[in-house]
């Protein structure tokens, strides 16, 4: 009998530690991750990117998936082949792909 209610009792006590420990809200605030911060800071910006003329920095700031190594592989691109002769060109940088493409296509152009 003392086996089946000290069974018992380790039970309820781990039942309300779980119940205790899923029903508690979160302590710590979700941080907004990089990329939704990316993305808003990349919606706010209404003048497109010229691909042609746009420093690093800019790529980085105006562009949504744009880092600092593919800024640097675009300029890259750029310095080696020449100037952009169309958006879709962009899917020759090493690390651009359909995708991230489609999401940038309202904000580059061609100059």
């Amino acid at each position: 009998m003392r086996r089946s209610c000290f069974s018992s009792l380790v039970f309820a006590v781990l039942t309300s530690f779980s119940l205790a420990a899923t029903a508690a809200p979160s302590v710590k605030p979700e941080a907004s991750s990089p990329v939704a911060a990316q993305m808003v800071k990349a919606e706010q910006s209404t003048s497109k990117v010229n691909l042609n003329s746009a420093d690093a920095q800019t790529l980085q700031r105006d562009l949504f998936g744009i880092g600092a190594a593919k800024a640097k592989a675009i300029i890259a691109y750029r310095e080696s082949n020449g100037s952009f002769t169309a958006v879709d060109e962009l899917l020759e940088v090493k690390g651009i792909g359909k995708s991230l493409l489609e999401k940038n296509r309202d904000r580059l152009e061609i100059r």
